[in-house]
């Protein structure tokens, strides 16, 4: 059986599209409403250290991702890498963990903008229904999540190309409001905002756990950058430049994150972030309403914040159908997730369920969804882990792959990229981490494992010597070839089968005339 195959997608995503999809994957909406913490832990220039140490973190994890998406640039990501060096039952593991980590994303930002709504604007509350883990759920709040929820799937549905260019203007906004708050913290800031708060702890060795602290925490809000290998077939760019702009990618978020919260500390000092910690809890809005002595900027800045929601959103959305594809492509979960819609090329069935399920997320209100992210993220951390490993058994296995960007040192690469990855799973387990699951959370993740096994039992036995069959995606050319070497097969048979019916028709005549003499 032949298993290659020219790609069915539409290759429309620019350089600048791929970047703006992945970088606007990882800034959400935490930027905004995180910043008082990480400074409360590490302190103004302890906290950027920290998110400085994080990034690095993620950093060798990306370039490894970069090499592979660039020699494997096929739908699925995390899917094709894994299936090549481990098989299918490895790559059936991996690629179930990532969607677990893109699906929880998507539910969560349902609920995160109208909640974020609620912030600007709380009389937007109406109509009490009922509550879930002592958070209450309004029928305004409710309309808001599914309608939005609605939205983010038709704009998938109708293609890749119209989601960029969605995210490339959301991306803007985000950007814009991030260099205008930078900008203004520069002009209106003091030094002396600093006293007291550039680090926390009284000695070198306490300022330093407080860095190592912000640091765990940080790898969780890169989650992101991965979504690029998902779209490969998608993608109209030389390779080489995919695996560049990937790593591009994760620069641009890391210092985004630390110059956001150096603009914050710059503005504000000790007692304002406290005052802001104690009052509304957006600490970064504060700051550029203080910087512009304008209320009306704290305004447009959680304005880029729910822009930062939705290019999550659309990201994740975008991912996570993606992997459903190849995992169905591959036989690993009901073939039916693999149809593209004839029109868009994008994967509608995979889409409708993702969608459905952010469609009634909401209704089992905000604190349920903070757990299924927190799972999500553990999920993602374990796919993180195993491409790693992958890298390294690819770089061992297949010396002579082509590798259009190839990462230097991946001996030392590959083996950061496992530890890093590795220690950010172990944080999700080992207890009092900062970063360990609740017992709900562990539910939520067992169960998704066990809908796994059953999706993996079902499809062994249904399609059998078919499960975990990868498919291979040929080049433009070697797609003309394939299809004039099955057109030379098609003529080969037609002759064979022509032939054949002639010696028959002739055998058929030869023995009727003996038996007539």
């Amino acid at each position: 059986m032949d298993n290659r195959k020219a790609s069915e997608f539409d290759k429309v995503l620019g350089a600048w599209d791929i970047l703006v999809i992945a970088f606007g994957a990882m800034i959400g909406w935490g930027w905004v409403v995180s910043s008082g913490d990480w400074i409360g832990a590490g302190g103004v220039i302890g906290a950027a250290i920290g998110f400085a140490l994080g990034g690095i973190m993620v950093f060798f994890v990306g370039l490894t991702y970069a090499e592979l998406t660039a020699a494997m640039p096929q739908c699925g990501g995390e899917h094709v890498f894994s299936h090549r060096a481990m098989g299918a039952n490895g790559s059936f593991i991996c690629t179930w963990a990532i969607i677990l980590g893109y699906v929880g994303v998507v539910c969560f930002e349902a609920c995160a903008l109208p909640t974020i709504i609620t912030y600007i604007y709380p009389p937007f509350l109406k109509g009490y229904l009922y509550t879930v883990a002592g958070f209450d759920i309004y029928a305004s709040w409710l309309a808001v999540a599914v309608v939005m929820a609605v939205i983010m799937t038709l704009v998938n549905i109708r293609g890749v190309k119209t989601a960029a260019i969605l995210q490339t203007a959301l991306t803007v906004v985000i950007g814009g409001v991030g260099i205008l708050l930078i900008v203004a913290s520069v002009v209106t800031g003091d030094v002396s905002n600093l006293d007291r708060q550039m680090f926390v702890g009284g000695s070198t060795g306490e300022s330093m756990r407080a860095i190592i602290k912000v640091a765990v925490t940080t790898p969780f809000f890169f989650i992101g950058f991965d979504v690029i290998p998902q779209a490969a077939e998608e993608i109209n760019v030389p390779l080489k430049k995919i695996g560049k702009i990937l790593v591009l990618s994760i620069v641009l978020a890391v210092a985004f994150y630390a110059l956001v919260i150096i603009s914050v500390g710059y503005v504000m000092n000790a007692a304002d972030i406290e005052s802001s910690m104690s009052g509304s809890g957006l600490v970064t809005a504060d700051a550029m309403a203080k910087a512009f002595n304008s209320t009306i900027m704290a305004k447009v800045l959680i304005v880029g914040g729910m822009c930062g929601i939705a290019t999550s959103w659309n990201s994740f959305l975008m991912g996570g159908s993606r992997a459903m594809y190849s995992m169905a492509e591959s036989y690993m979960i009901p073939k039916q997730f693999a149809k593209l819609h004839p029109k868009y090329k994008t994967p509608i069935n995979a889409l409708y369920l993702i969608g459905a399920l952010s469609i009634l997320a909401p209704f089992a209100g905000r604190k349920m969804l903070v757990w299924i992210v927190d799972a999500g993220n553990f999920g993602c951390c374990v796919a993180y882990c195993m491409v790693s490993i992958s890298f390294l058994m690819i770089r061992k296995k297949e010396p002579e792959l082509e590798r259009p960007y190839r990462v230097p040192a991946y001996r030392f690469v590959g083996a950061m990229a496992v530890l890093m990855s590795g220690f950010m799973v172990v944080m999700y387990i080992i207890p009092g981490s900062g970063a360990a699951l609740v017992w709900q959370e562990w539910i939520m993740a067992g169960g998704w494992c066990l809908l796994g096994v059953v999706f993996f039992v079902i499809c062994k036995l249904q399609y059998k010597e078919k499960f975990g069959m990868l498919v291979e995606i040929v080049s433009d050319e070697d797609a003309a070839a394939l299809q004039v070497s099955n057109e030379e097969l098609d003529l080969t048979l037609d002759a064979a089968i022509e032939a054949a019916i002639e010696g028959a028709i002739a055998t058929v005549l030869h023995e009727r005339e003996a038996c007539m003499l």
